[in-house]
């Protein structure tokens, strides 16, 4: 295998990785610590995610995937809160992987600047292991499928009672704009987040935060949002982060994967990330193309969701209201990971201009319009 591996960027085209591979002599450090993992053999495929590096290895007792942070972004405390609630999840029959513990039962080990968690391999077929986030699934009974066991989730995670992810960097919620006034919620938090304030300084943020997500959307989102029920979600709910059943239309979601991104939010606010995450065919503006997004798999992933947990009208107002704010708070994390973590002025400008404000300002346009249209329909068709 060669030792080059190429890792997903901010568009179309992959990119080197931003931290180095997993190599075999950490492996042998690393797993030494977990009683059950065996003795690694091959290192099967570097994963092309960003934030972390993550393998798939071929152990003397079978294949695991081991992931691997630097401390800065999660450290095990983090760890910690993440497997908490995949074991809560694998209580309830949710089918989550199997998280090796060390001896002293911990879910994960430091190893100089980094922080390890070790899984067994998901049952399923990893069918979208390539794919980036903001890509469709491969057809409508794969986006019914994922409906289907996002609400099945959510009814496992009701009674998951833990507070908010303690670290704010790379975790998907609504703590910002889901205030009254985000602005002065926003200008509070930078006083902890200096690599977020320092990228912000100079640059007309409130300006631009306000005419182009606050006024539009916010007043809406807020009234119809203020009182929803609290909820751990999943946070990155796409088809990449589930493993299938068979390749064809007849397929199931067989293991959820990937809980990095979890925090508390509320049920709808899962749901809207489903759809910004897999159905608006965003990458499409790089190459000069308006997004648009596919309504079929909407169809289908609303009707997945509502055979479990039935949608009504209301929530699907609310769903409509919240889609062009549902990215804001995990955008103003991705920027603060670039600026901060990781040195990276120019990814966190493009987090800035065509996430933050791009993404939001779509909903103003042709395809954000029909988009919201449809689910204003389809509102008014089960009122």
């Amino acid at each position: 295998m060669s030792n080059t591996h190429y890792a997903h960027g901010l568009g179309n085209e992959l990119k080197l990785p931003d931290w180095p591979g997993i190599r075999m002599p950490e492996l042998q450090r690393v797993l030494a610590q977990f009683p059950t993992a065996g003795v690694p053999q091959h290192i099967l495929w570097h994963s092309p995610r960003p934030f972390s590096a993550a393998a798939e290895v071929r152990t003397t007792r079978g294949i695991l995937f081991v992931k691997r942070h630097h401390q800065s972004v999660r450290s095990i405390s983090d760890l910690a809160e993440e497997h908490k609630f995949i074991d809560h999840l694998r209580k309830k029959h949710l089918p989550v992987a199997d998280i090796l513990k060390t001896q002293d039962g911990e879910t994960s080990v430091a190893d100089d600047i980094w922080t390890y968690e070790v899984h067994q391999a998901g049952r399923g077929l990893d069918l979208y292991r390539d794919s980036p986030s903001w890509t469709a699934f491969r057809c409508p009974a794969h986006a019914f499928a994922a409906g289907t066991m996002l609400a099945n989730l959510h009814k496992a995670a009701a009674d998951f009672h833990a507070p908010p992810r303690h670290t704010r960097l790379l975790v998907a919620n609504y703590r910002i704009f889901g205030t009254a006034t985000p602005l002065d919620t926003l200008a509070a938090e930078l006083q902890g987040r200096p690599a977020l304030a320092r990228f912000l300084t100079g640059r007309p943020w409130k300006a631009d935060i306000r005419e182009r997500l606050i006024d539009p959307f916010h007043p809406k989102a807020f009234a119809l949002l203020r009182n929803e029920p609290s909820l751990r979600t999943h946070g990155d709910w796409h088809a990449s982060n589930l493993l299938w059943s068979s390749p064809g239309e007849a397929s199931t979601v067989t293991t959820i994967l990937d809980f990095g991104l979890s925090d508390q939010t509320f049920a709808l606010f899962d749901l809207a990330t489903a759809i910004e995450r897999n159905l608006i065919s965003w990458l499409d503006a790089e190459r000069g193309t308006p997004p648009v997004c596919n309504l079929e798999q909407l169809d289908a992933l609303l009707h997945g969701y509502s055979s479990v947990t039935p949608l009504s009208n209301e929530a699907l107002n609310k769903v409509s209201a919240l889609l062009p704010l549902v990215h804001a708070d995990f955008a103003l994390s991705e920027i603060e990971y670039f600026a901060g973590i990781l040195s990276n002025e120019t990814d966190a400008l493009i987090a800035y201009d065509l996430y933050l404000l791009g993404h939001a300002d779509w909903f103003r346009q042709e395809g954000g319009k029909k988009l919201l249209s449809h689910l204003n329909e389809l509102a008014r068709q089960t009122a």
